[in-house]
């Protein structure tokens, strides 16, 4: 996938000063406070800043965590890379267009995958799709 340029002052004029810190300086919502945790919706789940389509809603499920979940991304649509910090091994996800932050995967989904992507609300918008 070809990476896009961002304007970063561009970007702090679009986004919300929340949306802003997580996408662009990796931060994380607040737990159990992000509007799509509990969105039942079907669609696409989108980055917030590019548009890039990154997870299915029947990927999604209730981990428990506050945080939105998928057990399987779009292929392609995110990258995955080694985050040591704060003292924690995680590995961080950003969308493979824009860079931006989404979140971090881990080994531990109750699903046949055995993955669960924990996503930032705040880094998503959802495209609604009717059901086939």
């Amino acid at each position: 996938m070809e990476k896009m340029d961002i304007n970063e002052e561009e970007l702090k004029k679009k986004l919300t000063p929340e949306e802003y810190a997580v996408l662009r300086g990796k931060g994380t919502e607040a737990p159990f406070s992000g509007k799509l945790l509990h969105d039942k919706r079907n669609g696409m789940y989108t980055c917030k800043v590019c548009g890039n389509e990154l997870f299915s809603s029947d990927a999604k499920f209730d981990s428990g965590t506050g945080w939105p979940s998928f057990d399987k991304a779009i292929s392609g649509s995110i990258v995955e890379t080694p985050d040591n910090d704060m003292g924690m091994h995680r590995t961080e996800i950003t969308c493979a267009r824009c860079g931006s932050h989404l979140g971090h995967v881990f080994n531990d989904g109750p699903t046949d995958t055995g993955m669960r992507y924990c996503l930032n609300s705040v880094c998503l918008d959802l495209e609604e799709k009717p059901k086939n």
